[in-house]
This record gives C-alpha cells, sequence and structure tokens, in this order.
C-alpha cells in the first residue's frame, strides 16, 4: 500500500469507527465475510449510488467554491498568525502564558491547563498503552490460561464465560492498582461509592432501583464539587467541632495531623473528583441495565437463534448480560476499565460484558493502526496550531478586544472553538485506542470535525458521540423522546430537552456558563426544528437546487448561534462574548466582514452538503 493509499484509508469513515459505515443492528462479522464477494459488492455500490443525487465535485458551481476556500482558509490563518506575531503590541498581555516549543523560533501556547497536563503525560499514557495490552497477554498465558473445550471455530459458551472470568479477574486486580496508583489513598473513596452505588442497585427493592440511583449519583456529582474531594485533613477539623475548628488547625491536632498525612498521599492525580463524572455515567449504566435486564432474566440470545459470537451493536447493548455476570468483580472491571476510566469514551454495562465474552469483530490490527495514525497527525496538527496562532493565550489574558479588528475577533473566535475541540478529541481518541489494543471497541466520540456541522441538532449528535448515546438510552428515551404532531407534544418534547441538556451541563461542571450553554443549544434547535416543519423536504422535490439554496441559508444561521452557544460555554463566558460582539460591530467594517464572513460559510456548508452525498452514495447515513 502506497503512502497517499495509506492516507485515504486513514481517513476512510470505516478506519474512525465501523459503526459509521455499518448499520447498528447487522454484525459486522457479516461485512467481513462479503468482502471477498465482488459480485454483491458491486450490487450494493451501484444501488447506494442510485439513491444519492448525482456528484456535483466537477461542476462550475464547484470550482466556483474551491476558489473561494482556496483564498479564505489561507487568509483565515493569516489573520491568527498576525495577531499572534510577537511584534504585535497586545503580545506582553499574554506572553506569559507562552511555552518554549519544539519548533525553532516559536513559543507554544500553553494557557489551557487541561490540554497542557494531556500533553506532558503523552509518555507515561503511551507507555501504558503498550504495556497494559501486553501485561494482560502474559497474565493470560500464565496465570489465567484458558483451554479450547469446542472443535469448532466459534467459541462454546464454556470457552466464554472463561473468557470473561480471565478478562474481568485482570481488570479487577488492574483496576485496585491503577486506582492507587493515580488517586492515592483517595481511591478508598472510590471504592466507597462504588460499593454505595452497587447496593443501591442491587439491594433496594426493584421499584426504588432507578429513582434511588439517579439521587445518588446527581447527589455525588454536587458533593464531590462542594467537598473538594473529601479531604480527611477538613473531615477531621469538622470532626473536631466547629467552635474550635479554626484553632484545631492552627494548632495541629493529632486528628487532624493524621488527616493532612493521608491527604499528602493523593496520587498522580490528586484532584481525582474532577476526573469522577465520566464514572458516574458508567455507574448509571451498571444500575439501570440491571434494573432492566430483571424483567427479562429468561431471555437468550442462542434460543432467538442468534449468534452470541456475532451480534450486532444493538444487540450487544440491548440484550441484558446474564444474571451472574451483575457481580461486583464483574462491576469494579467495568467502572474502572483503565483505558476508558479517566475521560471515556462511554460504553454501556451490557456492550462492555458481551465483549468481553465475544472479542468483536470490528477489531483488526489494520485498522488499529490506521487510527493510530490517524491520531498521530491530529497531535500534530494541535501542535503546529498552538506554535503559531495564540488564540486560547489571547482569549484567556483578558484582553481588550476593543483593540482587535473585526477579522481578527471573528478568527480568533472561530480557531478557539477549533482547539477546544482538538484538545477534546486527542485523549478521547487516545484512549480508546489503547481500548482498541486491549480488545474493547468502544463507540468513537467525535464524528466529524467542528467546522463540517451547521445543524444543532446533528452537532450534539456528532459532539461527544457515546456521551449522547447514554442520554439516548438512559434519559430522553424514557422521558418519552420528542414529538411535535401537537402542540401538547411539543411542549412536552422541549421540556425533554430541556431536562436532558441541564443534566448534561451540570455533568460537566456545576457552573451557571454551562446551564446557559445548555439552555441555549435547545433555544437554538427550535427555529430549526420549525424550519424542518415549515420547509418539508418533500415539497420541494421539484426545485432540489433552490431547496439547496433555502437550506445553506438556515446553515449559516444556524453556524453562527452554535458558535455564540460554544463560546459562552466553553470560551469565553456570557460577559467575553457580549465584548467580542460588541467588538465586531463597533463600525461598518465589522458589518461587511460579517457579510463576507457568511458568504464564506455559505460556500463552505455547500461543501459539507456535497460530503453527505458523497457518504449517501456509499450507502452511509450519519444522521450528523
Amino acid at each position: 500500500m502506497g503512502v497517499l493509499s495509506f492516507l485515504r484509508a486513514t481517513y476512510d469513515l470505516d478506519t474512525l469507527d465501523t459503526r459509521f459505515t455499518n448499520t447498528s443492528s447487522t454484525p459486522y462479522k457479516t461485512v467481513i465475510e462479503a468482502r471477498g464477494d465482488a459480485a454483491a459488492s458491486k450490487e450494493r455500490a451501484a444501488k447506494w449510488k442510485s439513491q444519492g443525487q448525482p456528484s456535483r465535485w466537477n461542476t462550475p458551481e464547484f470550482y466556483l467554491y474551491y476558489f473561494v476556500l482556496l483564498l479564505v482558509i489561507p487568509y483565515m490563518f493569516w489573520v491568527a498568525y498576525d495577531a499572534s506575531r510577537p511584534t504585535d503590541p497586545k503580545y506582553k498581555l499574554y506572553e506569559r502564558l507562552l511555552r518554549p516549543g519544539w519548533i525553532p523560533g516559536r513559543k507554544i501556547d500553553a494557557s489551557d491547563s487541561q490540554y497542557n497536563t494531556f500533553r506532558s503525560n503523552i509518555p507515561y499514557m503511551a507507555a501504558l498503552l503498550v504495556l497494559h495490552p501486553l501485561l494482560r497477554r502474559l497474565y493470560n498465558a500464565v496465570v489465567y490460561p484458558v483451554k479450547a473445550t469446542g472443535q469448532g471455530s466459534r467459541p462454546t459458551p464454556e470457552e466464554a464465560d472463561q473468557r470473561l472470568n480471565q478478562r474481568a479477574t485482570f481488570d479487577f486486580g488492574f483496576a485496585l492498582v491503577y486506582l492507587v496508583a493515580l488517586h492515592g489513598i483517595s481511591a478508598f473513596k472510590i471504592l466507597l461509592i462504588l460499593y454505595t452505588n452497587y447496593q443501591v442497585a442491587t439491594a433496594l427493592p426493584r421499584k426504588y432501583v432507578p429513582a434511588a440511583s439517579w439521587v445518588f449519583n446527581i447527589g455525588i456529582l454536587f458533593a464531590n464539587e462542594l467537598c473538594r474531594g473529601y479531604k480527611f485533613g477538613e473531615m477531621a477539623a469538622l470532626i473536631a467541632g466547629p467552635t474550635v475548628q479554626n484553632s484545631v488547625l492552627d494548632s495541629g491536632s493529632t486528628l487532624v495531623s493524621w488527616g493532612r498525612w493521608l491527604d499528602s498521599y493523593g496520587g498522580l492525580m490528586g484532584r481525582w473528583e474532577i476526573l469522577f463524572n465520566i464514572t458516574v455515567l458508567r455507574l448509571m449504566s451498571f444500575n439501570l441495565d440491571y434494573y432492566w435486564s430483571l424483567d427479562r432474566r429468561s431471555y437468550s440470545p442462542v434460543e432467538k437463534q442468534i449468534d452470541p459470537a456475532a451480534l450486532s451493536e444493538r444487540d450487544r447493548v440491548s440484550i441484558p448480560a446474564q444474571a451472574k455476570d451483575f457481580s461486583f468483580r464483574n462491576y469494579v472491571a467495568y467502572a474502572i476499565y483503565a483505558p476508558l476510566y479517566l475521560t471515556g469514551p462511554v460504553i454501556t454495562f451490557n456492550d462492555f460484558i458481551s465483549q468481553q465474552r465475544y472479542k468483536a469483530a470490528s477489531i483488526e490490527p489494520a485498522r488499529t493502526l490506521r487510527y493510530a495514525a490517524r491520531f498521530a497527525l491530529c497531535l500534530l496538527a494541535m501542535e503546529i496550531i498552538l506554535h503559531y496562532d495564540y488564540v486560547q493565550a489571547i482569549s484567556k489574558a483578558r484582553p481588550e478586544w476593543g483593540r482587535y479588528t473585526a477579522a481578527q475577533l471573528s478568527v480568533l473566535s472561530f480557531f478557539n472553538l477549533h482547539l477546544i475541540w482538538l484538545k477534546l478529541l486527542l485523549p478521547w481518541r487516545l484512549f480508546r485506542l489503547w481500548a482498541l489494543a486491549d480488545g474493547v471497541d468502544p463507540p468513537e466520540n467525535m464524528v466529524r470535525c467542528v467546522s463540517d456541522n451547521w445543524s444543532t441538532l446533528a452537532f450534539w449528535r456528532s459532539w461527544h458521540r457515546s456521551f449522547y448515546r447514554w442520554s439516548l438510552r438512559y434519559i430522553y428515551v424514557p422521558l418519552g423522546g420528542s414529538s411535535f404532531r401537537t402542540p401538547r407534544d411539543a411542549a412536552r418534547s422541549i421540556l425533554t430537552y430541556v431536562l436532558v441538556f441541564t443534566f448534561v451541563a451540570l455533568w460537566h461542571d456545576i457552573q451557571l456558563r454551562l446551564l446557559v450553554w445548555g439552555w441555549l443549544v435547545v433555544f437554538f434547535m427550535l427555529p430549526e426544528m420549525a424550519a424542518g416543519f415549515l420547509f418539508p423536504k418533500a415539497k420541494w422535490e421539484g426545485r432540489p437546487t433552490a431547496y439547496r439554496m433555502l437550506c445553506c441559508l438556515g446553515a449559516v444561521v444556524n453556524i453562527f448561534m452554535m458558535m455564540v452557544a460554544n463560546l459562552v460555554g466553553f470560551a469565553v463566558g456570557v460577559d467575553g462574548l457580549e465584548n467580542i460582539i460588541a467588538g465586531i460591530f463597533r463600525d461598518f467594517s465589522g458589518f461587511c466582514f460579517i457579510i463576507s464572513a457568511s458568504m464564506a460559510l455559505f460556500v463552505g456548508v455547500q461543501v459539507m452538503f456535497e460530503i453527505r452525498e458523497s457518504e449517501a452514495r456509499r450507502g452511509i447515513n450519519l444522521k450528523c
């Protein structure tokens, strides 16, 4: 395979996640088996091609779009670079947020502590990515070997149970060591939370389990934040009594001294509570999967004539694990599964147990290698941007936005969102790569580049996709989903969206700006829903070009609204956004620039539309 062929395959959707090119109801094993059938492949390709619109890539219209993009994209990078040059008078305001870089003559933007922590730990995480799977293989070969009991290629139920026990026992032991290494003495706090949650699911009467699980886990989110990780020193001072608390702290009593001594053993990541939010999702998944399994105890894939070794993803998620699988060992192995513990992606308990029994057919060495190459290229892109465009440092230095031009304000805001996207994408992909190397295939979190989105609804589906799927299964569907057939249904659906995004905002962090972000997302969904109702595609079948242009205009407005919501939630906050908008529209040049930017976005959206049509011609519909 040549370099260009390898790069083309690296950026194929199938490399990113087989869930994107294969329906959730189709076992991937059947896709592998069908690869050798050339006639069937040609027939499927012809069928899919007939379903999509004719390609526009080689039309005069798109040649004009290419010309515009060749001018606009380099100009955007130049604007950001020009605002970041050391010769700029405003450079001194944020120079303290820069650090020496590895590109000669350039410093690197180190203003984002989250990415900076990830960046500095990449060598250690890369070592874990290699050593953890190797250690498992050594354990499997020496400590817990599994002997084949059947003659066929498909594992027998006994072999599958042995594989589950083998993997879960290793994961349980590794989880305990991993917790202590990461969080030191706080590992016992985490295990106490896990044990309490396990009792909520398995010891309470069945009818109380859902409500009790939600109350407990949402309460944990608030308690972790308010109590700052339950420091032993602070708890000791509280036990000493409020009247003497200050004097006890000052005098260094034995109890408080012991508490502080314990707190000093905080491991590599002492602030465990910041990272625990993702674990809460797994705790809820275990509890609700267990609760729903009680209604389907007699269900068996074998009895339904479904091959348990070749389940589709939908079956892996929906078919309940066996009663014996809901053990405390399996629960801890799942909740603290090392590759996905810190950041995810999120995988349901049912899916995790299914993949522990039978290795997913989608895990192939060649695909995993291409996925690793794609991660490395994304990391390189992030490093280059941080060395040349200091957009995050500028925004974090509390600048006087009025000193920047409208073009600079708009491009700095736009690039800020891209850096947020990249700093989230990189940890998610690194830890998913670790899971793939270890034999578990979790969902990909980032479907598309942040620049390849125009729909608020689709953006929510493609950004942190595993969390979106979790929200669908455990919140959205149990609340009744959405329907806009009647005003009453519409009001209930809007309330459902508000509840979902309120939880999403609180889950991210207990801050007002994130609540505002969540409510803005819902608010900005309404125009898109109304437009779909007022301008149904069926009424424009005779005028496809006019309908495409109309949709493109609406998409440009949507993009501006999504930028506003995400800048408020994850970048500059409400006050910062107000200052940016005021700076853009302070004179006539700002209005002219916004018109030009809208035209550029119009061109970009047309390319986005054609990308989706190209996918439709391959039989792919990501709905985002």
